[in-house]
């Protein structure tokens, strides 16, 4: 019987080695958000709404201030600070409050904007204004009433509420214009920030112990956590601490103008400024030129800021700005 012949080994054929794969390169938005920098899918003239927030200690944690596009903290009679919260690209459908009363030089920084503004009463000289100059608003007690609604898991005066499709819904009944021209803020990337002196924790002293701000860079997500008086500062509506990509802090001059302690905040002249990003802080220069919105320097050149959310408090200048701000 004959040995079947050897067979062959089998041949192996290898597949080729695979192409590398280059990552897609970066693209530049097409669009983005004039007071954010952030992506957007197409050009945004929505006229802001600048809603008055309740800052008092038994209005926190609020609603809604991690939709905004910029959050100002400004000083009220007394010492207490009112949160003036901008939205123009974002906000969703979210609870927006406590909303609280306007004031004169409030009723400014939102017209500094193009932005409507949204409150719930207000002072005698603001009532005025709106009175005798035209100005449009949306009031919860005089002209708006169905925009607005109250919770009843909180007292009065802190448990206010509006929402962004109320508020739009609002403006267009009474024919407010829906558009309008949105000032553009200069925006670098993270990694273009590379001047001013590394700070990475601060806090913000405004009148009363109470109102104690401070801010923590978080360097993996490249933003400030807010805290008030030493607890993590959230927002009701979803948990979340509030952050900032940006935080300003500009000091001008505040002037009593009668027993109550009612103010006149100085929005024109100018004066110094703190600014914050990617951990780092510039001592700068705020400016406002008539037509245009408040913008930050470094000697003549404008301060580009991380696209992102930005918040900016304005501090008396009865006192240098590093008595108000302490590097932590």
């Amino acid at each position: 019987m004959q040995e079947a012949p050897p067979q062959a080994p089998p041949v192996v054929i290898e597949d080729p080695a695979p192409e590398p794969v280059e990552p897609p390169a970066e693209t530049e938005p097409k669009y983005t958000a004039p007071l954010t920098g952030l992506a957007i899918d197409e050009p945004s003239d929505r006229r802001p709404l600048a809603v008055m927030i309740n800052n008092a200690p038994a209005a926190r944690p609020q609603s809604g201030l991690s939709g905004a596009d910029i959050v100002y903290e400004v000083l009220a009679e007394g010492g207490i600070t009112r949160l003036v919260a901008f939205y123009q690209s974002g906000g969703g459908e979210v609870n927006i409050g406590p909303v609280r009363s306007i004031r004169p030089y409030l009723i400014e920084l939102a017209e500094i904007y193009g932005a409507l503004p949204i409150h719930a009463g207000g002072s005698n000289d603001a009532y005025d204004q709106f009175q005798h100059q035209g100005k449009q608003h949306l009031d919860e007690i005089t002209n708006a009433g169905t925009s607005f609604w109250r919770s009843k898991d909180r007292k009065a005066p802190h448990n206010l509420y509006t929402s962004l499709p109320r508020l739009l819904e609002g403006a267009e009944k009474r024919g407010y214009p829906l558009t309008s021209k949105v000032p553009e803020y200069t925006f670098a990337k993270p990694e273009q920030i590379t001047d001013g002196e590394q700070v990475t924790a601060f806090d913000i002293r405004f009148l009363l112990q109470s109102y104690r701000v401070s801010y923590t860079y978080n360097k993996e997500k490249q933003i400030y956590m807010r805290s008030v008086n030493g607890e993590p500062h959230v927002d009701l509506n979803n948990g979340d601490q509030l952050s900032a990509a940006n935080v300003v802090v500009m000091s001008t001059s505040h002037r009593v103008l009668d027993d109550v302690g009612r103010l006149a905040v100085d929005l024109n002249s100018g004066g110094d400024a703190l600014i914050f990003r990617e951990g780092r802080m510039i001592q700068g220069k705020w400016k406002h030129a008539n037509g245009d919105t408040i913008r930050f320097y470094e000697g003549d050149t404008e301060v580009s800021l991380v696209p992102g959310q930005t918040y900016i408090h304005i501090v008396p200048n009865d006192q240098p700005l590093d008595e108000h701000v302490s590097i932590t």
